[in-house]
């Protein structure tokens, strides 16, 4: 097992559990109850305060501050955390909140996604697998962000709401209901423009299934149908095609309502 390397001027807790391989900066802290797993750097000046688990091969830039208490007035120094998956690119200043015990009681963040500068993401939000949350995108508390979601600058994302996958928000977007799977939207307030069809494109989706999606956008949103209506109309179909019963399936369990 490769040896840490931890520079003279960073404080480590005695009680914090580093695997092998880990680096970290000068001047940063790492707090009690934080776990890092093995290769993880963390660059200068970053804050990491439990309970929080790190996992492997993530790189965390200076000025960070990771799982420090939420602003939310409800918490009251309750035993939360929050939990971080491996392959992880954090940028400089991004800030990750743990969570609240009256939701989840943890912050969740995935595998193999970039948060760039300055990005926020707020008490009990989940974030998946592989998404791109880019400078000043900020999620408030019990947000969900779907797998290859990318979150244009300065994007920010109202309380419960949930952005399915595969998803693009444009810079300065602000979302206030919930934006169903491949959906791309602009604005503030976002409005619905099309599906994501280059970065289904780049992603290896068939022409078959993409034209299927934007059939299935416009049933939703040009048709003058109610969500259920555009639900009825859509399952026979979504039977049949795995991509559109993803799609579906973000219609059925939203809970603030899709962005229209």
């Amino acid at each position: 097992m490769a040896e840490n390397v931890v520079h003279s001027s960073a404080i480590v807790d005695p009680s914090a559990e580093l695997a092998g391989d880990v680096h970290v900066g000068p001047w940063t802290y790492i707090g009690p109850g934080v776990q890092i797993g093995a290769g993880t750097r963390i660059d200068s000046h970053v804050v990491v305060k439990g309970p929080t688990v790190i996992g492997r091969d993530n790189r965390i830039y200076q000025f960070s501050s990771i799982g420090e208490d939420t602003p939310d007035l409800k918490y009251n120094g309750e035993p939360t955390r929050l939990v971080i998956g491996d392959r992880n690119i954090i940028r400089e200043g991004v800030t990750l909140h743990r969570g609240t015990i009256q939701d989840r009681s943890e912050t969740t963040i995935g595998n193999d996604n970039l948060l760039m500068a300055y990005v926020h993401v707020g008490h009990d939000s989940v974030i998946g697998n592989h998404a791109i949350l880019v400078n000043n995108a900020a999620l408030a508390g019990h947000v969900n962000i779907g797998d290859w979601a990318i979150l244009g600058g300065f994007t920010l994302v109202h309380q419960f709401c949930s952005i399915g996958p595969h998803c693009f928000t444009g810079m300065g977007s602000a979302i206030g209901k919930d934006v169903p799977a491949y959906v791309l939207v602009t604005g503030a307030p976002a409005v619905p423009r099309n599906i994501n069809a280059e970065g289904l494109k780049r992603r290896g989706f068939s022409k078959d299934e993409m034209a299927r999606l934007s059939s299935a956008f416009k049933t939703i949103y040009r048709r003058g149908y109610t969500l259920e209506e555009a639900i009825d109309a859509l399952s026979t179909e979504a039977a049949e095609c795995d991509k559109l019963a993803v799609l579906v399936d973000s219609l059925k369990t939203s809970k603030r309502g899709i962005t229209r």
